[in-house]
């Protein structure tokens, strides 16, 4: 019995405390999402006002979606790049992944190791020769480029290969002695049991697409292409006297990814669960 309360009061403790970061994590949020309702000489006051005393909620949002930089172009935008990116990034991903843990070849393992060599290259050192080569194959300044550039992912090879290593090679030889060729094989067995671990791997990348900075600012030139970070980062520049309307514009771009987050959050945990069960 007094082990079970000593249990008990150890875990109500880390309770608390991991709470209490909780919330130091979460109050810088808290103020933007606030400050994103301010008129703007209610943003610095002091101490900090953490009700708006005037709400200026619909001025400050209606500047940031249909002001002089109207958002819903660049969200449009952002949600092609992101969507495509994710969906052709998840199926090459599981199919490679499929190949190297169930399909026996000649230097497979040889050659997945020089797959996963290439995660070891920063993405820094291949801009030059990528952007030479998007230029002289007219993907510059495209959409489509950037699709392409996050599509192939060693990362998310390695990660559901190993979850597919996980799936029983019963599973697959009952299959092959049924007359299914590799590719049933694969969507009828293997992607059911690893569909957490996708769905895992899906939400990943597309946040890191939609965060993605770096290969927009590159590969795109024209205005009505940008990507919401490059519109957040002109937004700022023009706007930069008016925090009010910069937290307007930073709810409105992390939105998607809590709406994405709250959905797949069960997909999420599932996925970890099952990687660590088989780990």
């Amino acid at each position: 019995m007094p082990l079970s309360r000593k249990f008990d009061w150890r875990r109500g403790l880390i309770t608390v405390i991991m709470l209490a970061l909780s919330i130091v994590f979460l109050l810088p949020f808290i103020w933007m999402l606030v400050t994103s309702f301010k008129m703007e000489n209610e943003v610095f006051d002091y101490p900090i006002r953490w009700w708006p005393k005037h709400w200026h909620a619909i001025e400050n949002y209606k500047e940031v979606w249909a002001g002089r930089y109207p958002f819903y172009r660049y969200y449009l935008n952002s949600i092609i790049v992101a969507v495509c990116t994710t969906i052709i990034s998840a199926g090459v991903s599981s199919l490679a992944a499929y190949g190297f843990s169930k399909v026996n070849f000649k230097a497979s393992k040889w050659l997945f190791m020089i797959v996963l060599a290439t995660y070891m290259v920063p993405s820094q050192a291949i801009l030059v020769p990528q952007f030479i080569l998007y230029r002289n194959i007219n993907l510059f300044d495209s959409h489509l480029g950037l699709i392409i550039i996050g599509s192939f992912s060693v990362l998310g090879t390695f990660m559901l290969r190993q979850f597919f290593m996980g799936v029983s090679q019963e599973y697959i030889e009952s299959a092959k002695l049924d007359g299914a060729g590799h590719f049933r094989i694969f969507w009828s067995i293997g992607f059911p049991l690893v569909k957490p671990a996708v769905a895992t791997y899906a939400i990943l990348r597309f946040i890191w697409t939609w965060n993605d900075y770096q290969n927009p600012l590159i590969f795109l030139r024209t205005d009505k292409l940008f990507t919401l970070p490059l519109a957040m980062q002109k937004f700022t520049s023009m706007s930069g006297e008016f925090y009010s309307l910069i937290m307007a514009a930073a709810v409105s771009a992390i939105l998607p990814l809590f709406i994405i987050f709250v959905i797949g959050q069960k997909s999420v945990i599932e996925g970890i669960a099952v990687g660590g069960v088989k780990g």
